[in-house]
């Protein structure tokens, strides 16, 4: 789990349920430890890295994936006490998962950290990195000039910026950015608490920056989930995508992970990066698995699928 200093459980569970499900194997684990080790031996960090950054809505996660031992800490980023911590969540079979979360944040504040969260001089670099932005750059402007709104031109010049960095970073490196969802405008509009000042989030905004999003990625060649028609492609999807007007239910989660999963099953990688494809570490039969009723050998469960609430393709 992430600390939740850093983000709210409920969501931050709906999102790792949805981990888990992009990639099966994760396993997720609840201790924390407070530094992660930097003296971790080389073969547990060798076959895949990917990483995933989140930003609709309220949160920004980032997830290394990396073949390896599982590991389960957490560090500060760079060192710095204002930075929030990074949690790093066990996968036992294909890969390491490490989640990032930082609340309220839009892509202007992410470009300002591009550099520390994905750093070019690092050793091995992400295989997959998902971009989710626009929940909070598309809400309307607040009348004080505060707030996490950011104009459509900025918005589209920021995630070039976004892209242009990863591309960077390796060649092997692939990108794939989610389009701002739609919301349910009643819900949020009658949802407030009294917390928070006016709050202008509807769906013509959203459209708009997540037409912007398709066409700046058309432009550049990255793969693109246009989740504001996929999301309307269920006539309920007013109550059923959404916990509260914005934030993902659990059927909405099954649709950005069929969406993303339809990508990297189409698309022409090499090597491929649908879970189906990426190899199985530590596959091998062993004599310390359960033993089988006649009582003559053991069952290799590596590739074991069927305890999983959703068998995804």
């Amino acid at each position: 789990m992430i600390d939740t200093a850093t983000a709210d459980r409920p969501t931050v569970e709906l999102i790792v349920n949805t981990l888990h499900r992009v990639f099966p194997s994760f396993l997720l684990t609840d201790g924390l430890v407070d530094e992660i080790s930097e003296s971790l031996p080389k073969a547990s960090r060798v076959n895949i890295r990917m990483g995933i950054v989140v930003g609709m809505g309220y949160f920004i996660f980032r997830v290394l994936i990396r073949g390896g031992k599982g590991m389960n800490r957490t560090r500060k980023i760079g060192g710095k006490k204002s930075m929030q911590r990074e949690t790093l969540a066990t996968v036992t079979e294909q890969a390491d998962i490490l989640l990032r979360g930082y609340y309220g944040w839009n892509s202007r504040r992410a470009i300002q950290v591009l550099d520390q969260v994905f750093p070019k001089e690092a050793p091995v670099q992400p295989s997959l990195v998902i971009v989710y932005f626009g929940g909070n750059d598309s809400m309307g402007p607040h009348s004080s000039g505060l707030g996490p709104h950011v104009p459509l031109n900025e918005y589209i010049e920021n995630m070039r910026k976004i892209a242009i960095h990863l591309k960077s970073l390796s060649d092997t490196t692939r990108i794939i950015f989610l389009s701002c969802p739609p919301v349910d405008e009643t819900r949020v509009g009658s949802g407030l608490s009294g917390i928070f000042s006016e709050l202008i989030r509807t769906n013509e905004l959203c459209q708009n920056y997540s037409n912007a999003c398709i066409k700046l990625c058309q432009e550049m060649g990255v793969e693109v989930v246009d989740l504001f028609s996929a999301f309307q492609k269920r006539d309920d999807w007013t109550k059923a995508c959404f916990t509260d007007g914005v934030h993902l239910s659990a059927e909405g989660s099954k649709i950005v992970v069929e969406e993303i999963l339809k990508v990297l099953r189409e698309a022409e990688w090499v090597p491929s990066l649908h879970w189906k494809s990426m190899p199985t570490e530590f596959s091998e039969d062993s004599p310390y698995y359960l033993v089988t009723a006649d009582g003559k050998r053991t069952l290799n469960p590596s590739e074991w699928t069927f305890h999983r609430e959703v068998q995804w393709d």
